[in-house]
């Protein structure tokens, strides 16, 4: 084997292991799943899957201290002024990609028509009207993402975020939804977006103390880097860990004939428009802002991608992406703000596929929508896509208030929900991807101001980012004992 192409294998070990995991655990889950006769148990299936929620489970962990001592110390880095500067660029990206996914999936899906393709609607007829989706009042879904960005304990927000939950007055379920019912909960999901605001403000604060401040920061910035070295550790699991987790999620599928069907026309329109929302639009928005094409950085991407793919969450990618965009040199304060806050808001391949999957559904239904009510789609669409928890299939959760919109029950949900899981993906992947070429723009805007103001704490701009994670750990931790040994 020449010399070059064992560097390249060396290099890229992990991403390669990773994506083989990716394409090996289909391959073995077709088989397994049609080489008996009987259905699989959910028991039988949670064996398979268990190694892959270990996995999981491991990056899940890593989310808490790596999102407050990240963001944390890379505001607290900054003066407000460059603070604010980033906050405005990275939200302009998010707001600028989610609309533009969301106009995407509306002109395909009206274009497409593909609840409509096949002749009659038998299917929409056919299909059980059963669901377990909760009912969901959209002005309280609205209401509960921002009663999240203030949380009343942040010890609490680590594991549980308020949500509405709804009951029919003296179970009376033909009123309408705003005579219902309702009550603070909390769930069990971990609140993001709160933990997110407070460490911008701590992060806020800390920038104003100055010297005084300088411990608590320091101490952070140890934490960030530690959380780093653990996320190398975890990462090395990763080609085992979605595996297991793609071998269960075939077998657990019910029949690919279903996909072939109605179902297929409407696959197809959502794949077609993460595609081209993926490496057209965001690579039109990214070209215009630096005068370069992304598909550089994408090509460096494909550990993250599949860790994406494979989880289907992209918070518990977020350790990866973080870990990605440093193995390339972006600065790590730029990284450790935008990554986060990306992870939390900007879905666009959420916000795109709820988008068709509305209309995808008024189409089936026969019901015709007007131009207000395609507009209030997109409204509609971008909000539920920013409060979705990046956790998997979270988009069926925040799809009820899209069809809401439309005036379409939330039972309707179950119509998409055969292919929802293939979907929900393919959607991650996309998220976590453009959240990644967004820190990398963002970087590009402010690297003439991140330039002018070096960071002591985490040394000059990029400076940090030359110790290759892959191979110097030790030299990482020796910086960490050497820079904070006084603590």
């Amino acid at each position: 084997m020449p010399v070059n192409s064992r560097g390249f294998i060396k290099r890229n070990l992990l991403t390669i292991l990773t994506c083989v995991g990716v394409l090996s655990g289909v391959l073995v889950g077709l088989i397994t799943k049609n080489s008996s006769s009987e259905p699989w148990t959910k028991r039988q299936i949670m064996y398979i899957q268990y190694p892959g929620d270990l996995f999981l489970r491991m990056l899940k962990c890593l989310i808490v201290p790596l999102l407050v001592s990240s963001i944390t110390c890379a505001i607290g880095s900054l003066d407000l002024s460059m603070s604010g500067k980033i906050a405005k660029r990275a939200i302009t990206y998010y707001l600028t990609t989610t609309i533009s996914a969301v106009i995407l999936g509306i002109i395909l899906v009206t274009t497409i028509r593909p609840g409509v393709i096949g002749g009659d609607n038998n299917f929409a007829t056919n299909t059980t009207s059963k669901s377990d989706s909760k009912k969901v009042y959209t002005v309280d879904t609205l209401l509960d993402l921002i009663r999240n960005v203030f949380p009343p304990n942040i010890i609490e927000a680590t594991i549980a975020q308020s949500s509405t939950e709804l009951s029919p007055p003296n179970g009376n379920t033909s009123l309408p939804l705003y005579l219902w019912n309702f009550k603070q909960v909390n769930s069990t999901t971990t609140n993001v977006l709160g933990i997110v605001m407070f460490s911008v403000v701590l992060g806020t604060a800390l920038g104003k103390l100055g010297s005084a401040g300088k411990p608590l920061l320091d101490f952070l910035v140890a934490t960030s880097e530690a959380m780093m070295i653990i996320t190398h550790w975890v990462i090395w699991l990763s080609p085992l860990g979605v595996f297991f987790l793609v071998v269960a999620k075939i077998i657990e599928m019910d029949s690919l004939a279903i996909i072939v069907g109605k179902l297929g026309a409407y696959f197809i329109t959502v794949m077609l428009g993460l595609f081209i929302h993926g490496f057209g639009t965001i690579a039109v928005i990214f070209f215009v802002c630096t005068r370069k094409m992304p598909y550089g950085y994408i090509s460096q991407m494909g550990q993250m991608l599949a860790t994406a793919f494979g989880t289907g969450s992209s918070s518990a990618t977020m350790p990866v992406t973080i870990d990605t965009l440093d193995n390339m040199n972006i600065d790590p304060r730029v990284t450790r703000f935008v990554i986060p806050v990306g992870a939390t808001v900007n879905m666009d391949g959420t916000a795109l596929y709820e988008a068709v999957a509305a209309i995808f559904i008024a189409q089936l239904r026969n019901v015709e929508l007007s131009f207000g009510k395609l507009v209030a789609v997109s409204v509609t669409a971008t909000a539920a896509s920013i409060g979705a928890a990046g956790i998997p299939s979270a988009g069926l959760v925040t799809m009820v208030m899209v069809l809401d919109t439309v005036g379409l029950p939330s039972e309707d949900i179950s119509l998409i929900v055969a292919v929802d899981w293939i979907l929900d993906r393919f959607r991650t992947t996309i998220n976590v991807m453009c959240d990644t070429l967004g820190a990398i723009l963002v970087d590009h805007l402010s690297r003439h101001d991140l330039k002018d103001k070096p960071c002591p704490e985490l040394g000059e701009p990029h400076e940090l980012m030359e110790l290759k994670p892959a191979n110097n750990e030790k030299e990482a931790l020796t910086f960490v004992k050497q820079s904070y040994g006084s603590l």
